[in-house]
């Protein structure tokens, strides 16, 4: 009876394995320039901020420097449970400072939906919102995407999230590599297939209307992932655009990375109980590859957890001398499973040839299979805690520019071409 769970355990994750890859092809070419439109759409720019005093200021300055009409948008700081400047900062910067003391409801998604309600109360409304963190930049042309997607139909939108500080050390190379992959390998074969892309967390971009009728309803420790679900299921399927950047501050210790990668595990946790079977089920009956999908992507931190256990069991029983007591179809078919493990890890040096990476950053290949395998520990500890709700911030201290990471970037660029 164990044996036969455990094969087809090692079924299921070679299947999955290999729906991930057959996807990923999907992902080489570019699809065809979307149709422009003149700015006519509004936006309210959400900068979800707590404690954020060192960074927010070059967000602000940044979108102050927004290529898009002064007149259609406007910039709110949710200073959400703050003890520092970043509301003096915002108000100094000339936008609006909201404040927001709620010691019992922390967190962005509670934020994001106490700021809502307030925003339907003023009396100028927007045609849409958009959501960054503090530590954010964002390219000059973000409203200009945004806007030529909403006139295209589009009314959930996540741009191309990429980071600001990939040198800074071997984690946060390891987080850009990840960004990278994602944004190539993971994001646009969903665009150029039809199917619902996933939220980031920032650089998301939502239609007024459809969160006027639907809510905001995400306040679990994965805000982005859960509003996902609760579009997919009212066939609101979310766009990637590829060409609107956005940069995020990542960590820059093992131990910041741990921290924060282990709340995004506790929350995909919730998310999966809440949403996978009722996904499933309604992917199943509507024959809808794109809803299974989304199911399939909820469940995917069960697949991680019960995956690296099989794995470190076999290892184990492999490393035992005498026989082997599990049985293994990788062992009894060794070529397909040194051909998914080759082609798996393939895809992250094919992601930064794609997306043209620095050359700087590829050495970071020869450790990044410990990024890797850090999720597992980190989804295993996630499980027993699934049930801690209590939202943990992430410091961020890295004051960059636009114009520096830009400048970084042509030399970099010269030096590669020289």
């Amino acid at each position: 009876m164990l044996n036969g769970l455990l094969l087809a355990a090692q079924v299921f994750f070679a299947v999955y394995g290999a729906y991930q890859l057959v996807l990923a092809f999907f992902g080489y070419r570019l699809p065809k320039k979307k149709q422009e439109h003149a700015p006519q759409k509004s936006f309210a720019v959400l900068v979800c901020a707590h404690n954020e005093e060192q960074v927010v200021g070059a967000l602000l300055d940044n979108l102050k420097e927004m290529k898009y009409p002064k007149e259609l948008f406007d910039v709110f700081v949710i200073a959400d449970n703050c003890t520092d400047r970043t509301a003096d900062i915002a108000r100094e910067k000339g936008v609006y400072a909201c404040e927001r003391h709620n010691k019992a409801q922390r967190g962005k998604g509670y934020a994001v939906e106490w700021m809502l309600k307030e925003l339907w109360k003023r009396p100028r409304q927007y045609d849409a919102v958009v959501i960054f963190d503090a530590d954010n930049l964002a390219s000059p042309d973000y409203l200009t995407h945004m806007n030529n997607d909403l006139c295209n139909g589009s009314k959930v939108i996540q741009a191309y999230l990429d980071t600001k500080n990939p040198n800074d050390s071997w984690i946060t190379a390891a987080s850009a590599i990840t960004y990278w992959y994602c944004n190539r390998l993971w994001q646009m074969p969903r665009v150029r297939l039809g199917m619902a892309n996933f939220l980031g967390g920032t650089g998301m971009c939502f239609d007024s209307a459809l969160l006027k009728e639907m809510g905001w309803g995400a306040t679990s420790l994965v805000e982005d992932l859960e509003f996902t679900m609760r579009c997919v299921q009212r066939n609101v399927y979310p766009t990637f655009n590829y060409d609107a950047k956005v940069f995020d501050e990542k960590p820059l210790t093992f131990k910041a990375s741990w921290k924060q990668r282990l709340r995004w595990m506790q929350g995909h946790f919730s998310v999966a109980r809440k949403y996978f079977f009722p996904l499933l089920w309604q992917g199943i009956r509507e024959r809808s590859l794109t809803k299974i999908d989304a199911a399939l992507y909820a469940v995917n931190v069960y697949n991680l957890f019960l995956g690296s256990i099989v794995t470190v069991a076999l290892w184990v029983d492999l490393a035992i001398p005498g026989p082997n007591y599990l049985p293994s179809i990788f062992l009894s078919v060794p070529l397909l499973f040194n051909g998914l493990m080759v082609l798996t890890y393939a895809q992250f040096p094919i992601s930064l040839w794609l997306e043209k990476a620095p050359l700087r950053i590829w050495k970071h290949l020869i450790l990044y299979p410990i990024f890797l395998v850090s999720w597992w520990p980190i989804t295993f500890y996630a499980f027993f805690t699934q049930n801690n709700k209590q939202w943990s911030h992430t410091e961020h201290t890295r004051v960059i520019r636009l114009e520096e990471m830009q400048s970084k970037k042509s030399n970099m660029t010269k030096q590669q071409v020289g």
